[in-house]
């Protein structure tokens, strides 16, 4: 008795979602393209925001920046739900395991008590600011348009609130869990007059309308100064006083950071490029901020440095490069 195996070949009757094939073509999409595109609703909404009725419950005049196509704003990660989660986890079993070696090893006993007041004073209200963030992001999420943007914002947000946790699991580990360095962090941000600037520039932020301003406003300006002057400037100092430690527990920080700004800066050239229009608006939204920005963190500078006005140049000369990379201009150049 013979045995004889056949094989057929079916071929499917479409190969992707007929909306995805309108802008690809007949052919595969990847799942971050069919998680994306044209995922939004843009017709036949039932009513108007009962909070803003002027206004379509996905309306692209939330900014006065112009597209043609606000699917163009694609993320060069292709960052969908499942490819977000699945990396970030990977961050995240890193950071875990830097927490658990500083606790274990009881490496916070080892920074001189002066060095961690210090701390206290200079990283832990930055929690604060992270929280600023993460609410700014969120804005871009419910305001902005299209989901290839859109979604990025939520995630962006979503870095920023584990960003805030962090650095509050910073002053735990310097306080034996009892919580004390935040409360003294909380005081140090309502009451420091170094900090109040600060506190002044998030609260401003907060209530801002416009997310595409707010946009270039916290990825570009506030964030380039929150790299240089906290993981790099700080961590070099905090390395000079034997608190190298603390390094392993804001890395996960600065890899966000880093990615976040790849994205950022992507999203902004692509805007800046679609017309003259776009271009001019951003570029007096940097100088805007970039002195908002630099006006309030001055004094925290000042405080932390003793050549301060060498820390805002710095900030000045790196905020410049990303804006020549996108076609925008920064004090500094």
């Amino acid at each position: 008795m013979s045995l004889e195996i056949k094989t057929a070949t079916i071929d499917p009757v479409r190969q992707t979602y007929a909306h995805i094939a309108r802008r690809f073509g007949e052919k595969p999409a990847s799942r971050y393209q069919e998680a994306t595109y044209d995922a939004q609703a843009a017709v036949n909404f039932h009513y108007r925001p009962l909070w803003m009725p002027e206004k379509e419950l996905n309306d692209p005049t939330h900014t006065a920046l112009t597209m043609q196509d606000w699917y163009v704003l694609k993320d060069s990660r292709q960052f969908f739900y499942s490819a977000y989660v699945q990396n970030r986890a990977k961050m995240q079993d890193a950071a875990e395991n830097n927490y658990a070696f500083f606790e274990k090893r009881g490496l916070g006993k080892l920074i001189d008590p002066d060095i961690q007041s210090q701390i206290i004073f200079s990283l832990l209200p930055l929690r604060h600011v992270e929280q600023t963030a993460n609410l700014n992001m969120m804005s871009g999420s419910a305001y902005g348009y299209g989901t290839a943007l859109t979604q990025a914002c939520l995630y962006a947000a979503m870095d920023r609130l584990g960003m805030a946790q962090y650095l509050s699991r910073i002053g735990l580990m310097l306080d034996e869990n009892s919580g004390e360095s935040l409360a003294r962090a909380k005081k140090i941000w309502m009451e420091d007059p170094a900090w109040q600037g600060v506190r002044a520039l998030c609260e401003e932020m907060l209530v801002h309308k416009d997310w595409g301003e707010l946009f270039v406003a916290q990825n570009l300006v506030a964030d380039t100064l929150v790299n240089v002057v906290f993981y790099q400037k700080l961590d070099q100092w905090l390395l000079d006083n034997n608190a190298r430690d603390i390094s392993m527990l804001t890395e996960f920080m600065q890899l966000c950071l880093k990615d976040q700004a790849g994205w950022a800066d992507n999203v902004l050239k692509t805007i800046a490029a679609e017309n003259e229009s776009n271009r001019a608006l951003m570029s007096g939204w940097v100088e805007k901020w970039q002195e908002k920005t630099t006006q309030a963190y001055r004094p925290l500078i000042e405080a932390l440095f003793e050549d301060g006005g060498a820390v805002i140049e710095t900030v000045n000369g790196e905020m410049a490069k990303r804006a020549a990379k996108i076609g925008l201009t920064a004090k500094g150049e």
